[in-house]
């Protein structure tokens, strides 16, 4: 079976999507999510599905511990799920096109070192854009810069405040993400 290693840094609810759709298939599962954010809920979701999940800073993913402990694991693929620190290029070319990212705008626009979560969809709102939506893509030594995997649009036209984008696009991103490793899964056999 499949191993899948999840980095996240806040809720996880990309992480339980994913977590979720793997546990009714054979083909591979969740073995393990790390973070380096020792409040945040993925913790708790991990533990409530008896996954293990191991908690670093960010000097240990600078300093090759964590490169250490994924090269032990030997995942199938690195997920990252709402994971905001940087990837050091290390771990980028140990584990090339084995580490995917989600972003939650349509690359290259909105794309790059600080663009994440609401700050996306505010800039997304205050460019007038008509319509929005994610990126799947390959992570690499740059903020997304990587191959991009998957993208899929919506319209934001009926969005008045970032905070309403954001709520279309969580909802692509739970729609899209785990399908979309199961497929990277299954090319690669």
């Amino acid at each position: 079976m499949k191993q899948i290693v999840i980095f996240a840094s806040g809720s996880g609810s990309n992480a339980e999507k994913i977590i979720d759709y793997f546990n009714k298939t054979s083909c591979a599962r969740v073995s393990c999510v790390l973070t380096n954010n020792p409040n945040a809920k993925v913790i708790e979701l991990a533990n409530s599905k008896k996954i293990n999940t191991i908690l670093f800073n960010k000097n240990e993913l600078e300093n090759g511990l964590v490169l250490e402990k994924l090269t032990k694991i030997n995942p199938d693929i690195i997920v990252l799920a709402g994971f905001l620190l940087k990837f050091p290029e290390k771990i980028t070319t140990k584990f090339e096109n084995k580490i995917i990212n989600i972003h939650p705008a349509l690359l290259p626009k909105y794309g790059g070192q600080g663009m994440y979560g609401l700050n996306v969809h505010k800039a997304v709102f205050e460019n007038g854009e008509s319509n929005s939506g994610i990126t799947i893509h390959y992570v690499n030594k740059n903020y997304d810069e990587g191959s991009i995997i998957f993208q899929r649009s919506v319209t934001i036209a009926d969005c008045f405040t970032p905070e309403q984008i954001a709520v279309k696009i969580l909802h692509l991103e739970h729609l899209h993400f785990a399908e979309q490793i199961n497929i990277l899964l299954n090319n690669n056999k």
